[in-house]
């Protein structure tokens, strides 16, 4: 095939992104555009290859074999073709790393460990942004995210960095006042402290413990992690608490677990950034060094803890 030749890069998008989701909607909301012109560009590209590559019917895509065949080469074309444009825009060395991280674990984790990194990397400068809000990577706002969710973006890499787990948590002077919490039918002595942001909640937990004479609705709910902990640090109840945030508070004994059972999240915190900035040495040492930071916190979450 001459350069003439070359299929539209709109038309290659639009078929990558089809292929993926086997759907012209969904490509067309991932693309901002409609589903008519996600339709247009794929005939497009199917008249410039001479190949079909869509079996139409009713309501369901089906990729013919030429498709399959064609589609990793397209995948592979337009990452690369990224990656390229990030090179030639971007400096050869950019010193300021901009990472954008969830709410709740900024001011819990990453900011009692972030001059780790910039002691054994000082020719970065780190700017971190704590916010829950979508990341517009194609902007160049931000170089890295680290997100709390169900499943990311397909479009992204993404990498596991800590899965969640929830379980009881109380200051170390709760334990042993009204209510000795040494059952979890103790729990209906106390004060039960929600967190909002976890799918985990108390009558999961309950139930998990085979418990049911203790209200799971009662006590005081709060809207983000971070409050929850805090309360139950002041020794306002027994909150749920989840692994990576109160990681350190157990270290530190401002937390201690009264019973070993956890429970696993849907959740979990990943490490998402554009596949074309992967070989970037700051992605890559920051990236690496908050799996090293992530592995050695988990320890101290499923240890049980008692006063």
């Amino acid at each position: 095939m001459t350069l003439s030749r070359l299929p539209p890069i709109t038309a290659l998008r639009a078929f990558e992104a089809a292929a993926r989701h086997m759907s012209f909607t969904l490509a067309a909301e991932e693309l901002h555009v409609t589903q008519a012109a996600v339709s247009y560009q794929v005939r497009q590209l199917e008249q410039v290859i001479g190949v079909k590559l869509f079996t139409r019917l009713h309501r369901n895509l089906i990729l013919t074999d030429a498709a399959r065949a064609y589609l990793p080469i397209v995948r592979q074309a337009l990452d690369l073709l990224a990656k390229g444009t990030i090179q030639l825009t971007r400096p050869t060395f950019d010193g300021v790393l901009k990472i954008s991280a969830s709410q709740s674990l900024t001011p819990r984790w990453l900011a009692h460990r972030i001059r780790r990194f910039t002691s054994d990397f000082p020719e970065y400068d780190i700017r971190i942004d704590a916010t829950d809000d979508l990341v517009d990577f194609v902007r160049g706002e931000f170089d890295l995210a680290i997100r709390y969710a169900r499943k990311t973006d397909p479009n992204l890499e993404s990498v596991l960095l800590s899965t969640d787990r929830v379980f009881p948590v109380c200051s170390p002077k709760l334990v042993g006042e009204v209510g000795s919490l040494e059952m979890p039918l103790d729990l209906s002595c106390h004060t039960l402290l929600h967190d909002e942001m976890t799918d985990i909640r108390w009558r999961n937990w309950l139930a998990a413990a085979g418990v049911d004479d203790v209200d799971a609705d009662s006590g005081v709910q709060f809207s983000h992690s971070g409050l929850t902990a805090d309360a139950a640090i002041a020794g306002q109840g027994v909150a749920l608490g989840r692994s990576l945030l109160v990681a350190d508070d157990l270290t530190a004994g401002r937390l201690v677990r009264p019973f070993d059972l956890a429970l696993a999240s849907s959740y979990a915190y990943f490490v998402v950034y554009p596949r074309a900035s992967a070989d970037l040495p700051k992605i890559r040492a920051f990236r690496d060094w908050l799996l090293t930071e992530a592995r050695a916190s988990e320890g101290a979450s499923l240890m049980r803890e008692r006063a």
